[in-house]
């Protein structure tokens, strides 16, 4: 499964990042590296915990040229 997520730059100091799809997912962390260590983890826990119809639903990319 993949999943985007979006990084933000932390006003204090490191970085928070959202995944839209799983709503309420969200960590932080100093680094870049320990916040993608998080992420996963966050995203890990949100499947386990969430019910079978909280799965986020199937999604594409779109690329578009303009």
């Amino acid at each position: 499964m993949k999943l985007s997520a979006i990084v933000h730059v932390a006003e204090e100091g490191g970085f928070w990042a959202e995944v839209p799809s799983l709503p309420g997912c969200v960590t932080q962390g100093d680094t870049r590296e320990e916040l993608e260590e998080n992420l996963r983890e966050a995203i890990e826990g949100w499947l386990l915990a969430g019910e079978p119809d909280t799965a986020p639903p199937p999604a594409e990319i779109l690329e578009l040229a303009v």
